[in-house]
């Protein structure tokens, strides 16, 4: 195992991680396939090759979810399904698993083609559209209403999309500058963080109340948590609210960026979107997706499938921590080690990916599976992602049923970027609405 050169006293790492973290995740494989790097007072191990990220994914019990990461979204996302410890993750998981049984996807996508219709239907030709805002507004919409209350008012929607998105800036600074006395200080991003925590909390509140007064089984995720479980057991209010903070930040964040990256890469190529605008033409010939299109968007989803690949939507850096004295690779691993690997640095491997930096959607008519541990933006093994059907069928119903009615151009002289190292958001993206 190589220590990664160049850190810096008390700070090791970090400045680098945090002013250039893609090109710092991308320097790493240099260095080997495992590489010791230091953020703050912490140290992790970072795994760099496909094989042994694998091999780290599959053994769950022995390298379990903690370190900096799950640290910081235990803080507000508790125990549930995605930050639990493995004892517990299978107690849960099958709790949860029906709410996203092939036999639910129809009704998800019917509530995303109202959603979409819904956030389209004030756009005017010629509008100037803030892509990131109108994706997160779109998935909070489809997430609330599939997974928790089919009765939302959109009102409500703003300002549950704002939550969101300050605790996930919240977790981001507190994963980056690892540093407790940081954000003990009463500045406005850790006010923003703690009134968010409030909000959700209360959000939660108010969706138990409402679904125990009334006594409704929508066949969701909500009334699932509130039934018993197969032993009889019922879960209690704090593990209700873990699995709805859970699913509101990885259901709502993960699959709006995958969106806003995907209109941006879109109109950055031309000829993909004319191919784009062909393809929903004659599959949709001007009406929404539906589930039962999915095979026949074999361009669209491709274009969801590249995108997850260039901005993969989970952490730029995602840690384990092993509970038992262990190895990997070769190396021993002591009980207590944090190990993290990226998903990004993976997808960028050009010994993976033939051009890795270019937006090329077509690669995937070549690539039937992937090899192990070389695509994996929903994980693998036993924690792999419980919504990742979910979220690409949402990522490729919603582009083709929006590229069917309109096209999404750049704004010359405009520079995107990403921006955040708990998930890599596109900064300053709108984009001008031309209706077809």
């Amino acid at each position: 195992m190589t220590a990664l050169p160049r850190a810096l006293p008390l700070l090791g790492h970090a400045p680098w991680f945090a002013l250039k973290p893609l090109d710092f995740l991308k320097s790493l494989s240099s260095h080997g396939d495992l590489v010791r790097i230091r953020l703050g007072p912490l140290t992790a191990c970072v795994v760099c090759h496909p094989t042994l990220v694998h091999q780290l994914l599959l053994a769950d019990r022995a390298f379990d979810k903690g370190g900096l990461l799950y640290d910081k979204l235990r803080e507000v996302a508790g125990n549930g399904v995605g930050t639990c410890p493995a004892s517990a993750h299978r107690r849960q998981r099958r709790r949860v698993q029906p709410a996203f049984h092939r036999d639910r996807m129809p009704g998800h996508a019917q509530v995303m083609a109202e959603e979409a219709a819904t956030l389209t239907a004030p756009w005017v030709n010629g509008q100037i559209l803030d892509v990131p805002n109108a994706m997160h507004r779109l998935t909070t919409a489809v997430v609330v209403r599939s997974l928790f209350d089919p009765g939302t008012d959109h009102s409500s929607i703003p300002a549950l999309q704002s939550s969101i998105g300050a605790l996930v800036d919240g977790i981001t600074r507190r994963m980056t500058w690892p540093l407790p006395l940081l954000h003990r200080l009463p500045t406005r991003g850790n006010r923003r963080y703690e009134r968010a925590r409030l909000h959700v909390r209360h959000l939660t509140d108010a969706l138990l109340s409402n679904l125990r007064a009334t006594g409704s089984d929508h066949g969701n995720l909500m009334s699932l948590l509130l039934a018993p479980g197969t032993d009889g057991s019922l879960l209690s209010d704090a593990e209700v609210h873990d699995q709805v903070v859970t699913f509101l930040l990885a259901g709502v964040g993960s699959t709006a960026i995958t969106l806003s990256w995907a209109w941006h890469l879109i109109g950055a190529h031309p000829d993909i979107q004319t191919r784009l605008h062909d393809e929903v033409d004659a599959v949709l010939a001007g009406r929404p997706a539906q589930l039962t299109d999915l095979d026949s968007l074999k361009l669209t989803g491709h274009i969801a499938t590249e995108t997850l690949r260039l901005y993969p939507p989970d952490s730029l850096l995602l840690t384990r921590t092993t509970t038992t004295d262990t190895e990997l690779g070769g190396h021993p691993l002591p009980v207590g080690t944090t190990i993290a690997f990226s998903p990004y640095q993976l997808h960028r491997r050009p010994d993976i990916y033939a051009t890795p930096d270019a937006f090329a959607p077509d690669r995937w008519d070549a690539i039937d599976k992937p090899a192990p541990g070389t695509f994996v933006p929903f994980g693998a093994g036993p924690r792999k992602c419980i919504a990742d059907t979910f979220v690409l069928a949402q990522a490729t119903l919603t582009l083709a049923t929006l590229a069917a009615r309109w096209q999404l151009s750049p704004i010359p002289g405009q520079t995107t970027r990403p921006v955040g190292q708990a998930v890599r958001a596109p900064h300053k993206l709108s984009m001008r609405l031309n209706q077809r």
